[in-house]
């Protein structure tokens, strides 16, 4: 389990800490205003046509605070959505190794995984950040989490345990003790790995099931989520090629395909999904558009059209384009662009799918990007704005 984690932890080993002060250390700063439309499904930008962009709106940014020039707790910063310049307001402390974070879909309170080896994930509430408690993931290096549509389960995936964790939320946002855990105790692990290693816990489009993604077995696992009791039954399993490491999966907004990024492969495939039995099923690895040379798959959006598609490439450090055809079963690689950072571990949209931003982990900065909406190409916004150790930018 620990070199599975350490492997995670620091496939990104930093060069130093550049940005170490981009944010300052305070938790005082007003909080931002929280009025922009409705956030997006997980992993794609808004549908229809976006409002005009006005006024600051909130970012927050996760990091490590346990590594070498890491932050002080979760990054607070405000953006122009008209320009996309970022600018730091401050922290918020108390949340250690926050290195992911989601929304609830009320917006009033923010999530954390404390990714260490005594996992926890961390309630937030925005009005005046104030940290409402963590509760243990039972598991070790939580490194994803996500909230049910419904509001009252989170669910969370624990990279170094290899397992996937429910917690109810109460009205008040705070999250209350865990109700269940489910360890990925096989298949047996693939190629190279030294177990199962869950990196991603999502519900599908429609709110049937919930699937999480392990790199470790090589394996998309579809759970029923109990919705009184928290609890999980495992439904269909898709397996993935040996070896190919799976980390990240993205639904289409039709809600019948998803895309799925293999770190350790270096490729992303189409995936065909039922909704009604959960049931996926992994079609063939194609490029990322990267070429020779090591590279790791992070992430993959999709626009809320359901027209394009991007990858975040860590070691290119690049962001691939594709064009998404024949009503989501097909991917078609347009080109990359630079990352204009180093090592970009995570990806967002604005509310309104206007810009996109990259955590560049290495390099310590957040890049902007204007998205055009007829072309889906990217167009740096500015110089990239430093962070410590950047490795989740959240939006709003």
């Amino acid at each position: 389990m620990d070199s599975g984690w350490n492997r995670r932890r620091f496939v990104g080993a930093l060069a130093g800490g550049a940005a170490a002060a981009a944010l300052p250390a305070c938790d005082d700063a007003p909080a931002p205003a929280t009025t922009p439309p409705a956030s997006p499904a997980t992993g794609t930008s808004p549908s229809g046509a976006a409002r005009r962009p006005s006024g600051p709106r909130p970012l927050y940014l996760g990091t490590y605070t346990s590594a070498e020039g890491g932050g002080k707790g979760i990054g607070l910063a405000t953006y122009d959505p008209a320009t996309g310049r970022i600018t730091g307001t401050g922290t918020i402390t108390g949340v250690g190794d926050p290195s992911y974070l989601a929304l609830h879909p009320d917006r009033r309170t923010l999530y954390a995984v404390d990714e260490r080896e005594d996992g926890a994930v961390t309630a937030v509430r925005l009005s005046d950040r104030k940290v409402l408690g963590s509760r243990g993931t039972g598991g070790a290096a939580p490194c994803h989490l996500s909230v049910h549509p419904r509001g009252r389960w989170l669910l969370s995936a624990n990279y170094g345990s290899g397992s996937v964790a429910v917690h109810p939320i109460d009205a008040s946002g705070a999250l209350g003790e865990r109700t269940d855990l489910v360890r990925h105790s096989s298949p047996p692990p693939g190629p190279g790995q030294d177990g199962p290693h869950a990196h991603q816990f999502v519900t599908s489009p429609d709110g049937r099931h919930v699937l999480a993604v392990d790199l470790g077995t090589d394996t998309v696992y579809t759970y029923r989520l109990d919705e009184k009791a928290g609890t999980l039954t495992e439904v269909a399993r898709a397996r993935t090629r040996p070896g190919a490491g799976p980390r990240h999966l993205t639904f289409h907004p039709g809600g019948r395909y998803a895309y799925l990024a293999d770190e350790v492969g270096d490729t992303v495939s189409v995936c065909s999904y039922e909704p009604a039995s959960g049931r996926l099923r992994v079609g063939e690895a194609q490029s990322t558009g990267t070429g020779p040379g090591t590279n790791y798959p992070a992430q993959l959006l999709v626009t809320g059209d359901g027209r394009y598609a991007y990858l975040a490439n860590r070691g290119h450090n690049s962001l691939a384009r594709y064009a998404i055809e024949a009503d989501g079963a097909r991917l078609r690689l347009l080109d990359t662009v630079p990352v204009e950072g180093d090592f970009p571990r995570q990806i967002a949209f604005s509310p309104e799918g206007t810009l996109l931003f990259a955590a560049n982990q290495r390099s310590s900065t957040v890049s902007v990007f204007h998205v055009d909406r007829a072309t889906g190409a990217l167009r740096p916004a500015g110089d990239p704005f430093p962070s410590p150790v950047a490795v989740c930018a959240l939006p709003l």
